[in-house]
């Protein structure tokens, strides 16, 4: 079983940037796509990026596509998302999550505990 810890969420003022890490442990994510989902406080969760086992593919959110960028390294049992040109829309617990690779929460069994994004205008 893999263990998933995120971490890097804080405050940031609009326009800066963040880069989230996520953490895993037990046993090696090469075999799984791994992501990351937002949720926003009444909001349903959204998706942010995806990437394939290899790093060959990557996805992206229509809301933050050409701001983010998600890479991962199986050697090192990471995976990271750099956000840059925040927005407070973009202000939300941000999860990392291990399964299939898609868009889809429902495509993915193991996920972190969360970590906190807010960025003020």
């Amino acid at each position: 079983q893999v263990q998933l810890v995120e971490s890097g969420g804080k405050l940031v003022q609009e326009g800066g940037s963040l880069r989230l890490s996520c953490a895993a442990s037990g046993r090696t994510i090469s075999i799984y796509g791994m992501a990351w989902f937002r949720q926003a406080p009444g909001k349903e969760r959204e998706f942010v990026s995806a990437i394939s086992q290899s790093s060959a593919i990557t996805t992206y959110g229509d809301s933050v596509k050409g701001r983010f960028t998600i890479s991962r390294d199986n050697a090192k049992n990471m995976v990271w998302l750099q956000m840059n040109s925040l927005r407070p829309g973009d202000t939300a617990v941000y999860y990392c999550a291990a399964g299939a690779g898609t868009d889809s929460e429902y495509d993915y069994d193991l996920w972190g505990q969360g970590t906190q994004v807010t960025v003020s205008s």
